[in-house]
């Protein structure tokens, strides 16, 4: 048992199949074999295909039975979870701050590094983007240009509008595991199962 006879020719590592060999020495040589039939992109593995095949046909297979949103990969799947389950395994190395996906704790981290010198004229707040800056100017400017579907209430960010229209819908898209209780806020749900916690203790 852990027989590991095939080995790599580039490094150490040493394998117990010859097919996880093969396919641990594409990190080595670059090769992609995997090759789209309809755009002609070139993979790696099998799996990096099948995933993007599912952008051409819009097939998205595996859907949340908590919220009905549905991903191409297993892997989409899985880390959209986290946000009903208010779990944040990716933590800032630099402040601490918590994160349900390690693609918003790498953006975040890049925070801490980047020059903020998008200026606003107004009141002299700094933002990395142009984008950041145009999105904080509304503030000043009244602009509102997200509009509720259900009343007269209009707001200056896309999310704000999301979470007031649940008010509305009546959807609680964030759901505690352990009990099963439901959230219209992501926020609401981590004060509950800090609530959980402290029970347990």
């Amino acid at each position: 048992t852990g027989e590991r006879p095939y080995k790599c020719s580039y490094c150490d590592k040493r394998f117990t199949r010859s097919g996880k060999l093969k396919a641990h020495e594409i990190v080595h040589t670059g090769e992609k074999p995997y090759h789209c039939t309809q755009c002609g992109k070139s993979f790696a593995d099998a799996s990096g295909l099948r995933y993007h095949v599912h952008i051409h046909s819009g097939e998205k297979p595996f859907n949340c039975d908590q919220c009905g949103k549905t991903y191409h990969s297993s892997s989409g799947l899985k880390s959209h979870l986290k946000i009903h389950s208010g779990e944040k395994p990716h933590v800032c190395s630099l402040c601490g701050k918590g994160f349900s996906r390690l693609n918003s704790c790498k953006r975040h981290q890049k925070t801490h590094n980047e020059v903020r010198d998008h200026v606003c004229c107004e009141c002299g707040k700094s933002f990395t983007t142009a984008v950041y800056l145009k999105q904080h100017q509304k503030i000043h400017t009244g602009e509102r240009p997200y509009k509720c579907s259900y009343c007269d209430k209009s707001f200056i960010w896309c999310e704000h509008l999301k979470k007031h229209e649940r008010i509305h819908t009546g959807e609680k898209p964030y759901q505690c595991t352990q009990c099963g209780k439901s959230f219209t806020q992501s926020a609401a749900l981590v004060t509950h199962i800090k609530k959980h916690c402290s029970v347990s203790k």
